[in-house]
């Protein structure tokens, strides 16, 4: 908390937020992902604080986002590309991608 008040003292921090009733604790996390309804945020080299005031909990998360699109290509799709052709699971989804969904057409893409 102290990164967003640099002026003050962490100790004179703590102190104020023990008056209010708010209690923090960091979370160590190696990334935060978002699901929103279209797309996905990724938080990467995150630092996340979790903050309960008067009973209610929030989060509060520093770093660095991307943010990717969904594709509304099945997982399913993605394993049964990868599992006949042997590629990994971003070259099966691009592949998908790449033939409107049709699996035999990404599999067959492969083998040309």
């Amino acid at each position: 908390m102290d990164n967003m008040m640099p002026n003050i003292d962490p100790k004179q921090m703590k102190s104020m937020m023990k008056k209010l009733g708010m209690k923090q604790e960091e979370i160590e996390a190696s990334e935060v992902l978002i699901k929103c309804r279209d797309k996905e945020l990724i938080i990467r080299n995150p630092q996340v604080m979790k903050i309960n005031m008067m009973g209610q909990d929030s989060i509060q998360i520093v770093g660095e986002i991307e943010e990717r699109g969904l594709s509304d290509i099945k997982k399913e799709d993605i394993d049964a590309v990868v599992e006949q052709t042997g590629c990994n699971q971003d070259e099966a989804l691009k592949a998908l991608e790449d033939n409107d969904g049709d699996i035999a057409k990404a599999i067959l893409s492969f083998k040309e």
